[in-house]
């Protein structure tokens, strides 16, 4: 039996060194920083490459996405294989791990309320974290 699509991919070795040096690294990055990475590391992968590679991966629930207020997209190899959510300084780009079981509960609410089945959400948040926030004034 084959999984479900988003699951059937090929390991190759491109994509096997986007994950290992994602899961290498604590904080969201860019495809481009993913690339410019990669490339120090001598890896010859080049960067429409990485742009499908973490495209898929993100696509396969293999990484996490975050998008920035800047539109750009930045990927991340988290430890929680769980849902979870991000919270995100907006100054340093450090970032947490956070589950929210209320929000869990009102989005399956919502969709019941409204007929919906198997719905999914995304939910980032942003906040200045303890570290930036003298800095920040």
């Amino acid at each position: 039996m084959v999984g479900p699509p988003e699951r059937r991919h090929h390991r190759t070795r491109q994509r096997r060194e986007v994950l290992d040096l994602l899961a290498a690294t604590d904080e969201f990055i860019s495809a481009k920083q993913v690339h410019t990475r990669l490339r120090e590391r001598g890896s010859t992968i080049g960067l429409t490459t990485v742009y499908r590679t973490v495209q898929a991966l993100a696509e396969a629930g293999e990484v996490d996405t975050l998008r920035l207020g800047t539109g750009e997209q930045h990927y991340r190899r988290c430890r929680d294989d769980h849902h979870h959510h991000h919270l995100t300084c907006r100054h340093c780009a450090r970032t947490v791990e956070v589950t929210g079981p209320a929000v869990e509960a009102w989005a399956r609410q919502v969709a019941a309320a409204h007929g919906y089945a198997e719905v999914n959400h995304t939910l980032e948040l942003f906040g200045t974290c303890a570290d930036c926030r003298p800095a920040a004034g």
